[in-house]
């Protein structure tokens, strides 16, 4: 029998990657390209979508190159995504009529003000789970149809097409047949209603944004339609957004389930069964993924700077050489480190979503030195994760079991240990940290009768299990003198 291999595909930020997945749920190949970053104005952030396409497109060749393997032996692609990055091409010459407004772009802020002055936003918060922001392709949408000459019109008699990044390589893929997304994307956009699974009239009308511009909306385990690689006809047979697909192979199936993928910042999601739970406490709500005719849900909650602080210590202030020195030096320091490094550099997020806050480090004496400062910049991760992760269980109302992590972070064993000594919670770190790869892989495992869902729990090997080690009393003091420091950030700037 010839072996049978899913296809991944990883459409990122600022690479394209494709694995090959074996039976067993090993990776047995991997390709990487990166791409460049568009920068027209302050704030604004864009891509080539053809460069999007064709990266990934080399990357799929070459995995099958390093893997020696046929086309045939392929029998199902995942793709995930850089979710809420958005794309408008005629449909008719396959162009795209602007570049692909990337969702850390800023330009779209005064519409969103402008959505906030019409009262639209408890409508926005009931309907789609998200707040008014720029960074979801809703605004994004609405600027390149008003600032695209004719673009307005040419929606109306049907001829363009509307997606998010997955959305522009399915189509391509399946040589311009299937304009879809799936449920986790399309809660991205802020035009989805997440209870009803359709696009929301008040929305696309507040935005002058013509229906005929979407894409079907489908489970993210589903087939999408096909990709003929060298006469082979594969099925496209799963989708979903990058955090949710983490959260997917991490084999978060159970209500109360929760990641953390530590990166430049960190992404908190939470499974929360079938019913959406919408958020006190500035969390947002989003479609976790559909499968087998049900759609489960997440909350979801960022931390802006986490990696960024430990980039902050090696370039801003040239203290450590590299990441992985960190660990090195933070160790030097005994039991209990005196100082609270806040690191807000660009204001807190949630739950505090205070833009005028700043970073600061408290607790200094004349004994401070630079492992100190180490310290407690890593432990500045393991305090934010800490804090979204109690708003998310008094949300929710449900008490966290573990804690999956993932991400470049994760590999740090002090930071981890401490993590799970502040949470009080055991934190796992899987053998293959590619999980965002591994839930496409899975969810177009699933589809084509590879794997059952339940099975991919054996496939996930734990790496590390961190075991908290602190009393309550040392874990309840620590943390009582970081809210002390976050209070005294607030409202820095007048």
């Amino acid at each position: 029998m010839a072996q049978k291999y899913i296809l991944a595909l990883d459409q990122g930020t600022t690479s394209s990657r494709s694995v090959l997945v074996d039976e067993k749920g090993k990776i047995v190949a991997i390709a990487q390209e990166e791409f460049e970053q568009i920068y027209p104005a302050s704030g604004w952030v864009e891509h080539d979508p053809f460069v999007i396409l064709e990266t990934q497109l080399s990357t799929l060749q070459k995995v099958i190159e390093i893997a020696n393997i046929t086309a045939d032996e392929i029998v199902g692609i995942g793709i995930t995504n850089q979710r809420e990055t958005t794309v408008i091409w005629d449909k008719n010459s396959g162009k795209p009529i602007y570049n692909a407004i990337v969702w850390q772009d800023k330009r779209t802020a005064e519409i969103c003000e402008d959505l906030k002055k019409r009262g639209l936003e408890n409508h926005v918060k009931q309907t789609t789970g998200l707040v008014i922001d720029a960074y979801f392709s809703a605004t994004k949408i609405h600027w390149i149809l008003e600032n695209v000459p004719n673009a307005t019109s040419e929606a109306a008699k049907g001829n363009l097409l509307f997606g998010t990044i997955d959305s522009w390589i399915l189509w391509n893929l399946t040589d311009k047949k299937v304009h879809a997304t799936d449920y986790s994307n399309a809660s991205r956009t802020m035009l989805f209603d997440i209870k009803k699974l359709c696009w929301d009239d008040t929305l696309l009308k507040a935005l002058n944004i013509d229906q005929k511009i979407l894409p079907e909306v489908k489970p993210s385990s589903f087939h999408f339609g096909d990709f003929i690689l060298n006469g082979t006809k594969i099925p496209i047979a799963g989708i979903a957004g990058d955090q949710q697909a983490a959260l997917f192979g991490q084999a978060c199936f159970k209500k109360g389930n929760a990641k953390n993928t530590y990166g430049t910042g960190c992404f908190l999601l939470m499974n929360t069964g079938k019913k959406p739970q919408f958020s006190k406490n500035g969390l947002l709500t989003t479609i976790a993924w559909g499968i087998n005719n049900k759609v489960y849900y997440a909350l979801e909650g960022s931390v802006f700077v986490a990696g960024a602080a430990i980039q902050w210590l090696r370039d801003g202030l040239e203290i450590i050489k590299s990441a992985e020195e960190s660990e090195f030096f933070a160790q030097n320091v005994g039991d209990e480190n005196p100082v609270i490094v806040v690191p807000a550099f660009a204001g807190l997020g949630a739950p505090y979503w205070d833009m005028y806050a700043r970073g600061a480090i408290f607790g200094l004496t004349r004994d401070t030195g630079k492992n100190h400062l180490i310290k407690a910049t890593l432990q500045s991760l393991a305090y934010q994760t800490k804090d979204v992760l109690i708003a998310m269980q008094e949300d929710g109302g449900i008490s966290l079991k573990s804690l999956k992590v993932d991400g470049g972070a994760s590999a740090n064993n002090l930071l981890m240990q401490f993590q799970a000594d502040i949470l009080n919670t055991v934190v796992e770190r899987p053998k293959i940290t590619e999980t965002t790869i591994m839930g496409a892989a899975y969810l177009a495992g699933i589809c084509v009768g590879l794997w059952q869902q339940n099975e991919l729990t054996i496939h996930r090997e734990i790496d590390v299990e961190f075991i908290p080690k602190f009393t309550s009393e040392k874990r309840e003091h620590l943390y009582k003198n970081w809210l002390k420091a976050i209070e005294r950030t607030k409202n820095w700037i007048d």
